[in-house]
């Protein structure tokens, strides 16, 4: 016992440190806000065109693709990047809430990035001939006085060669083609006509040499490009060492920045194959990545001349802050008391570990440097459901083997339970990482932020159940009194409800033509609803208006935000702004109804001034919206591939159906109730997909469970029957511990995160329904067709006998 009891501590201790680290990791680093809990920076640019490539909207799109691109590798998280109009772009950083970071930000975001690479034909000052070839190993003040040159513009060697380059008596009429720019030194080329273009980079990275200080950027050509390198650097090794026609030019944006002279091994006509060559330049780290991000990016179809650049505050006012994060501490609180009231004292220890849950998931986000936003939040709140799931699958296995053998004692009882719920928590938490991971490296702007936060949420739920859940169940039934006192613990008894479907054993599959039939019929309505009803899509699908305006009168935003909705738009986004007293974006809107605003506004501000007024493109455009379906669609392939890996194809087809069906459901109920489609809505779908596997995954891992190994005069309809029967009393006690978060966030969440609860709610009852009356009733059908074996498929480790035969 003592032994026992020793390495109980230990693991106590353990799970005590990681809490502790989480802590000082939570007060010593501050968490990244979006911009509806912080604000940020707001920029116009406007896109200027050229005979060749006019500002038409399409062009303007392109850029806009690139843009996004850009803002991602740039590590900006939770953006906005819209249309405005024919030619603007508007663009939303979150966090950025300082000018000098503002100012950086436009830069980058701007810089057109054309990159080009040329022939270097000659030097032009023939004096400065002894100084052409570049060397390696300047020195740090030449380097950081070129920095600063380029940095304020005052380069004298710039303007030398812009004088050299304008003087035609100087110099000899240019071929088409050919231009002068000033190298890295200062000193004037003259280079020929583009060789490589930037879309024959397939990708930038920041690398450091070895044995150097600096950083270069490493470029990789596609295969028209790298040939175009191979035969370039060819040709220029066939003149001699220190000869400027033996140099490149790499161009960025007209400036040259790094013009190598070909390695002295390089033979003639031969040149550097591979593919890849290096910038180099003395830089920084966080220069050369982002140089790299630029190049990798890729250039502006257009070029971008910044219109405005200004600081907005929070979309979302404090009221609604306080309110969700008042609604989640309530749902957190009867959460916690249901499962004490269910579990007792291990429900007591479940509950201390969902509260670790916020401090573990807290620390992650913090310490990864993901963004926080009002939905990401609200997906955090829920994940709390899955650390449940956990929780309540191992109680319930719990007391079936303690009813099934008291004399084996509280703790083992507890400990098999840990480990036959293993693979049922494992395999439902991977299908549901399976998706969050796909949806960040496949999806876009808010689509990734949501695979970000689902995943922390994920992956702390799990750690909170698996470890601290465990440690501290151990030690509260590690004990004489506990075992004499059973019915304290929580695992004395099956629970007043498993005892009840015991005794009345109910045939939910005898029905099972019955409850496929509603859910056909339930299908039906929504698809109905759908078609005539239309979807009512937020502003981030259709694009809208954005109007600023001055009052003369000093109001807060909670008065603005209370104007607005009593015009009759309480979903518009009302925001604080430094060149503005208000901006406010909605949908799509007449002029009668813009007078409307001005009018509610007028009543609590005083005279009303209009600054400006935008027509304002999708933030969800068709780009975002392509890569949330190819997300939904191998997000979907992935799950489907696992199951049937881990179960078999038809388990996976039957998951992945009642899937489409849950989310099909709840996107007709919003059709018919005419509630928008927005971000937050897709945040909630995409909830409610990992929410229906996951139930589904459970029941399956008990059928297959018991349908392994049975008996052959055993049905397969009964045992999957009982295994359904079997884990109500989980999908009871984990939807009603999950539906108390989320009523509260319905009920007190605010306008921001009403919509969101409730279609959460509504696709937690019909996932519920689904996994049992769906998806089980579908299985038993594709079994009859494509049986399952009853035989679980062991792994055969084939040795040696003594004569050397292999048995």
């Amino acid at each position: 016992m003592a032994r026992m009891s020793r390495g109980v501590l230990v693991r106590f201790f353990l799970v005590l440190g990681l809490l502790v680290g989480c802590l000082a990791l939570s007060l010593n680093v501050k968490p990244n806000l979006g911009l509806d809990l912080k604000g940020g920076a707001q920029f116009v640019f406007q896109a200027e065109g050229t005979k060749e490539t006019p500002a038409s909207a399409e062009n303007v799109d392109k850029t806009l693709k690139v843009l996004r691109g850009r803002v991602d590798a740039l590590g900006v998280a939770e953006s906005t990047l819209v249309r405005q109009g024919e030619n603007r772009i508007l663009v939303e950083l979150p966090g950025v809430t300082s000018d000098e970071e503002a100012q950086a930000a436009e830069a980058k975001i701007g810089q057109t990035a054309k990159l080009t690479i040329h022939e270097v034909i000659r030097v032009v000052d023939p004096e400065a001939d002894a100084e052409a070839e570049p060397d390696a190993t300047k020195s740090d003040e030449k380097d950081k006085k070129k920095a600063d040159d380029k940095k304020t513009g005052d380069s004298k060697a710039d303007d030398k060669a812009d004088d050299k380059a304008a003087d035609p008596k100087t110099d000899p009429p240019l071929e088409e083609g050919h231009e002068i720019l000033p190298d890295e030194d200062g000193v004037p080329l003259e280079i020929g006509p583009t060789v490589i273009a930037g879309d024959q980079i397939k990708s930038a990275a920041s690398e450091q040499p070895e044995n150097s200080v600096g950083y270069v950027v490493s470029i990789n050509f596609d295969g028209k490009g790298g040939k175009a390198w191979a035969d370039m650097t060819g040709r220029a090794a066939c003149n001699p060492i220190g000869d400027p026609k033996r140099r490149a030019a790499i161009v960025l944006d007209g400036e040259v920045i790094s013009s190598p002279q070909v390695n002295e091994g390089i033979g003639c006509n031969v040149g550097i194959r591979g593919g890849a060559t290096q910038i180099t330049g003395s830089f920084t780290l966080q220069e050369s990545k982002d140089l790299a991000s630029l190049i990798e990016g890729g250039s502006l179809p257009l070029e971008l001349t910044p219109v405005s650049s200004r600081l907005v505050g929070p979309s979302l006012g404090d009221q609604a802050i306080d309110q969700s994060i008042k609604a989640g501490l309530i749902g957190l609180v009867l959460t916690g008391l249901f499962i004490i009231i269910v579990y007792r004292l291990v429900g007591l220890m479940a509950a201390i570990a969902l509260g670790s849950y916020a401090l573990l998931a807290y620390a992650m986000l913090v310490g990864l440097g993901a963004t926080l936003t009002l939905p990401g939040l609200a997906g955090f709140v829920l994940a709390i459901g899955m650390a449940i799931d956990a929780n309540v699958l191992v109680f319930e296995r719990a007391r079936e083997e303690y009813a099934a053998n008291p004399s084996m004692g509280l703790r083992r009882a507890l400990s098999v339970g840990f480990n036959k719920a293993w693979t049922a928590i494992i395999d439902s938490n991977v299908t549901t990482l399976l998706a969050a991971g796909l949806l960040f490296f496949l999806g876009s702007g808010p689509i990734k932020g949501f695979g970000i936060t689902l995943s922390i949420g994920v992956i702390a739920s799990m750690i909170s159940a698996l470890i601290i859940s465990r440690v501290l169940c151990d030690v509260s039934v590690a004990n004489k009194f506990m075992a004499r006192r059973p019915k304290i613990s929580g695992l004395g008894n099956v629970g007043r409800v498993r005892q009840w479907l015991d005794t009345a054993a109910p045939d939910l599959m005898k029905r099972r033509r019955m409850w496929l039939g509603i859910s056909a019929a339930a299908l039906i309505v929504a698809v109905t609803g759908i078609a005539t009803q239309g979807l009512n899509l937020g502003v981030e699908f259709t694009g809208g208006r954005q109007l600023d305006y001055s009052v003369s009168k000093d109001i807060n935003i909670d008065q603005a935000r209370k104007a607005v909705e009593e015009a009759g738009f309480p979903t518009a986004v009302v925001q604080t702004a430094d060149t503005a007293d208000f901006t406010i974006r909605t949908g799509e809107i007449n002029n009668d109804e813009v007078k409307k605003i001005e009018s509610s506004l007028s009543a609590v501000g005083g005279d009303v001034s209009k600054v400006d007024d935008q027509r304002i493109g999708a933030s969800l455009g068709q780009e975002l919206r392509d890569k949330a379906l190819i997300a939904f669609a191998v997000a979907l392939m992935a799950q489907l591939l696992y199951l049937a890996i881990r179960f078999k194809w038809t388990f996976g087809v039957a998951a992945v159906a009642a899937m489409f069906h849950d989310v099909v459901l709840v996107v007709g109920l919003f059709a018919w109730l005419h509630k928008p489609i927005d971000g937050i809505f897709l945040a909630a779908a995409m909830t409610i997909i990992g929410l229906s596997v996951n139930d589904t995954v459970v029941v399956f891992d008990r059928i297959r469970e018991r349908w392994w190994g049975s008996r052959p005069e055993e049905k397969f309809n009964a045992i999957a029957n009982k295994a359904a029967v079997e884990t109500i009393p989980r999908t009871i006690n984990t939807g009603l511990g999950a539906m108390f978060i989320l009523a509260a966030l319905a009920v007190l969440g605010g306008d921001s995160l009403q919509d969101f609860a409730i279609a959460l709610l509504v696709g937690l009852v019909v996932g519920t329904y689904s996994s049992v009356f769906a998806a089980t009733p579908m299985l038993t059908y594709f079994q009859a067709k494509w049986p399952m074996s009853r035989v679980k498929k062991e792994r055969v480790v084939r040795t040696a006998d003594d004569s050397g035969a292999v048995v």
